[in-house]
């Protein structure tokens, strides 16, 4: 439902929340690498999330992206609407020009409220919720080194 950029945003939010604050910057190859990411993709989505007040930066030797209290307060939707829109959630399933509760598509009634249900935990929730979450229940954002059980 989102894109990669969407989720590599989102992803680095977080990372940027949990290590991150007005005097402890990071670098993108630092993330990049943290997550596992391609570094030139999430150079311009951070300056993208930053063009979009979403994310902080200061330039300079001790430079660096971070997350502000201030930034800390937006919601994952704020990152979904700058990287993706949010036709996604408004749009037919199923990609018909007119879908609706009085003009409903065949799948209209099963996805409507999963996609309701979806946009409102991002709206609802600031990005120091999802960070509190995170570090209480140890959820992973990347599975760098990270040991998989095999069988």
């Amino acid at each position: 439902m989102l894109s990669n950029a969407c989720k590599y945003a989102i992803r680095s939010v977080l990372y940027l929340a949990i290590k991150t604050d007005e005097s402890n910057k990071v670098g993108v190859k630092k993330i990049a690498d943290d997550l596992e990411s391609p570094q030139p993709f999430l150079a311009k989505l951070l300056q993208q999330l930053n063009k979009g007040n979403l994310v902080s930066s200061t330039k300079g030797p001790n430079g660096g992206f971070y997350l502000s209290k201030k930034d800390k307060e937006h919601a994952i939707w704020d990152v979904i609407k700058n990287m993706d829109g949010t036709s996604k959630f408004d749009d037919c399933f199923l990609g018909l020009s007119e879908c609706s509760d009085d003009n409903p598509c065949p799948v209209h009634f099963i996805v409507s409220p999963f996609k309701q249900k979806l946009s409102n935990n991002f709206k609802d929730k600031t990005i120091a919720q999802y960070v509190a979450e995170i570090t209480q229940s140890g959820k992973v954002i990347s599975l760098k080194n990270f040991d998989i059980l095999e069988n």
